[in-house]
């Protein structure tokens, strides 16, 4: 069965993603990508984020999983009280500023499957999106939130994580792609 998420050596990961414009993200075709995205990443055990190129389309578009900010805010002392936060659209995203400090952090991509690697990245990223109405917001991200983050505007231009990790090993834990 083929990998509903594009895999290493499919063109589309290599492409610089083009903006959305503001007329199209209302529209059913743009609202259906995102839908799509959300249903693929919520099959995926370890997946906590993924960008439109991942699923084959060209553009300007990632979605991080809900759980993703839950686990940011697993210290918080009445984190287990608070609801489960929903999977979140940004929508042309752009990076407004990072941190001076990097970190090593481990890192894995649902488009290089069985893989793993560290990579270096700004331990706080802030970024400017537009959400699925359309309306705009900052977010500012650190730890494992502004990881992602700059993970995932790599896919937007067309970088894998691997071009940048200071080592990549095989993960024998990595299970196949989900049954659709």
């Amino acid at each position: 069965m083929k990998d509903p998420i594009e895999q290493i050596g499919s063109l589309v990961l290599r492409q610089k993603a083009k903006p959305i414009l503001k007329k199209d993200i209302n529209s059913r075709a743009i609202k259906s990508l995102i839908a799509k995205m959300k249903k693929s990443l919520d099959k995926e055990k370890y997946g906590v984020a993924i960008a439109a190129p991942q699923v084959g389309a060209s553009l300007r578009l990632f979605v991080v999983a809900g759980r993703a900010f839950d686990e940011e805010s697993a210290d918080e002392p009445d984190a287990k009280a608070k609801s489960k936060t929903p999977d979140k659209a940004f929508i042309n995203p752009e990076l407004l500023r990072v941190s001076r400090k990097k970190k090593e952090m481990s890192e894995g991509c649902l488009s290089v499957r069985g893989k793993y690697g560290t990579v270096l990245r700004h331990e706080k990223a802030s970024v400017k999106a537009l959400d699925e109405a359309g309306k705009q917001f900052i977010y500012h991200g650190s730890g494992l939130i502004g990881h992602i983050f700059q993970h995932e505007l790599d896919h937007l231009e067309g970088i894998l994580y691997i071009d940048k990790a200071v080592r990549v090993t095989d993960d024998e834990s990595v299970a196949p792609p989900p049954k659709k």
